[in-house]
């Protein structure tokens, strides 16, 4: 049987900038979705870094948030040093925190330093399966000069993910499996999500990636220039919070998938097995949580009477009641409560659009 390979200097680098908008009224500007403790009594920031547990030590885990969220975050993460943990001053989306990880990470490691982007806010099962492929991707990266990505395999045709297409296989010896990436995919319709499937070609895009500081430097000088000079000044300078306050402000707001990983040539895919979720709105709770036999989920002080396939949330000492209801969401918490329909669950993140994260200047 083949082995997990593993790398000794590897770094993660945990993404916790998002607003977490589609489980407000829990999820709310000042307390985002890595911080809620829905799932295991713990944030899901601390998910994040547990599962890492025997691959890489924490104290070579770095972390980027907004600015305003970095005191909650050390106090979610106390085992990870405080200065591996940075804010932005201002949301740039995910090509500018790419760039900044790119530059902490060889500022520690040097250029052949690895590091994996990874995020704050998903779920993974078992964990034992999400550790052994990403101890893979970090051997591959290491040895090759390509970016790996996470491939996760798909088991419906959902229409809320990005997808990838894999190509020829690229046998690296590994316990994981391994292809060339053919394309990068939107978000499909359904008709196209379920053809997708059918070919059994296709992952569901988990938004992590894998790369060496001078492999993910170099795809940046290709393909999106203009984020170079940030890598640099973060790899010289001592103060990475005060290099992004003085060039966050002029820096072009745009994801890494379409600064880097559409244009890039050199990208594998590692097909992963475990079960992932991103707990992306109210309706993924479900999956995480026991109904009662009318189908209705319930967290916390409720009560139902003839009522159905619902969730219910009560995030306080008051009892959150539902009476007569079918395929509704109720969140109450003490700041606000949400009554929404489940198929019009995905509309919260339109409802505070407005609480978004302040733009620069």
């Amino acid at each position: 049987m083949r082995k997990t390979m593993a790398r000794g200097d590897s770094y993660a680098v945990i993404l916790a900038g998002g607003g977490g908008e589609r489980l407000w009224p829990l999820s709310t500007p000042e307390r985002p979705k890595q911080f809620v403790e829905l799932f295991g009594g713990k944030p899901l920031i601390r998910h994040a870094a547990d599962r890492l547990a025997g691959l890489i030590p924490p104290e070579r885990i770095l972390v980027i948030t907004a600015a305003r969220f970095v005191a909650q975050t050390r106090a979610a993460l106390p085992m990870v040093p405080p200065a591996n943990i940075v804010g932005e001053p201002c949301r740039r989306d995910t090509a500018a925190a790419v760039a900044v990880a790119v530059g902490m990470v060889r500022a520690r490691g040097g250029a052949d330093a690895v590091g994996a982007i990874l995020t704050a806010d998903q779920l993974m099962t078992p964990e034992e399966a999400f550790r052994r492929v990403l101890g893979d991707a970090l051997a591959v990266a290491a040895r090759s000069d390509a970016i790996v990505t996470l491939g996760v395999e798909p088991d419906h045709p959902a229409t809320g993910f990005g997808y990838i297409a894999r190509a020829e296989k690229v046998d690296f010896g590994t316990a994981s499996e391994f292809a060339k990436v053919e394309r990068f995919v939107e978000k499909p319709d359904l008709e196209t999500a379920r053809a997708y499937l059918a070919t059994g070609r296709y992952s569901w895009n988990a938004g992590m990636f894998i790369w060496k500081a001078s492999t993910m430097a170099a795809a940046f000088a290709a393909h999106a220039p203009e984020f170079s000079g940030l890598i640099e000044a973060v790899a010289a300078a001592p103060d990475v919070e005060a290099v992004m306050a003085a060039r966050y402000p002029a820096i072009r707001a745009t994801s890494v998938d379409y600064a880097v990983m559409e244009k890039a040539t050199n990208i594998l895919v590692a097909r992963c097995a475990f079960t992932w979720d991103d707990v992306g709105g109210w309706n993924a709770i479900a999956a995480h949580f026991p109904a009662d036999a009318r189908g209705n989920v319930r967290l916390g002080k409720t009560a139902v009477y003839d009522a159905g396939n619902n969730i219910i949330v009560s995030d306080d000492a008051h009892v959150t009641a539902v009476v007569g209801l079918e395929n509704v969401v109720v969140v109450h918490t003490p700041h606000a409560t949400l009554v929404c329909a489940r198929d019009r669950a995905q509309d919260v993140k339109q409802l505070v659009r407005s609480f978004a994260f302040p733009p620069c200047g």
